[in-house]
C-alpha cells in the first residue's frame, strides 16, 4: 500500500501464538491499527469472533479501548522477567478490570452443509471482546510454562514478543518469513559481499 494509506487486513499478523501477544504486533513496524475497518479484520482474523459475525457497530471509541489495552499488555510483556513497579502494577490492575468483562456468549448452529459451526448469540460489544484479550493475557502471564515459552524476537528492530512452542523451544524469529527471511537474506549478502573481497 502506498505510504499514509490504510493498513490493508492481509498486512496483520496472527503468528505470535496468543492472541494478546498478536494484538502487540499490530503496532510494529508502525501503528497498523489505523482504522475501525482494520480493527474489525483484526478481531476477526486472530479468532475473537466466527468469521462472518456482524461488527458494524464498531466504532472509534473500540479502537481507543484496544489501542489503551494494548499499551497495558505491552508494558506488562516487556516486563515480564523482572516485575514489579507502580507502572506495572497500574496495567495489570486495567487489564485485570478488563478481564472482568462477560465474553461474547458462543452457540453452535447448523450451517448450509449441516455441519456444526460456531456462531455468537448476539453482535458482541467492545467490552466482552476487550475482556476475552484481557482473559488470554492474564492466562499467559499467570501460566509458568507458558510464561517461559515468551521469547524476543532475535532479529534487527524487531521488538516483537511470541510464545516460543517449537520443538526444544529454539525459535528466533517471530516469524520466519518475516525477520528469518530478513536474517538470510543479510547473511547472503555478507557473504556474497566477503566472496568479492
Amino acid at each position: 500500500m502506498a505510504p499514509g494509506t490504510d493498513t490493508a487486513p492481509h498486512e496483520l499478523r496472527f503468528d505470535a501464538g496468543r492472541i494478546c501477544l498478536d494484538l502487540l504486533t499490530t503496532a510494529h513496524p508502525g501503528e497498523r491499527l489505523r482504522s475501525v475497518e482494520v480493527l474489525r479484520a483484526w478481531i476477526t482474523g486472530c479468532g475473537l469472533v466466527p468469521a462472518g459475525t456482524p461488527l458494524a457497530h464498531a466504532d472509534a471509541s473500540w479502537l481507543a479501548g484496544f489501542c489503551e489495552l494494548r499499551t497495558q499488555i505491552g508494558l506488562l510483556v516487556r516486563s515480564w522477567q523482572a516485575p514489579g513497579g507502580r507502572a506495572q502494577d497500574r496495567a495489570l490492575a486495567r487489564v485485570n478490570d478488563l478481564a472482568r468483562a462477560a465474553p461474547p456468549a458462543p452457540r453452535a448452529v447448523r450451517g448450509e452443509d449441516g455441519a456444526l459451526e460456531r456462531r455468537l448469540t448476539a453482535p458482541p460489544e467492545c467490552a466482552a471482546l476487550l475482556g476475552a484479550v484481557a482473559r488470554d493475557a492474564v492466562d499467559l502471564f499467570t501460566d509458568p510454562v507458558a510464561r517461559a515459552a515468551l521469547r524476543q524476537c532475535a532479529g534487527d528492530d524487531c521488538p516483537i514478543v511470541y510464545l516460543d512452542t517449537s520443538r526444544g523451544h529454539r525459535r528466533r524469529w517471530c516469524s520466519s518469513e518475516v525477520c528469518g527471511n530478513r536474517e538470510r537474506v543479510a547473511r547472503h549478502r555478507r557473504r556474497a559481499a566477503l566472496a568479492r573481497t
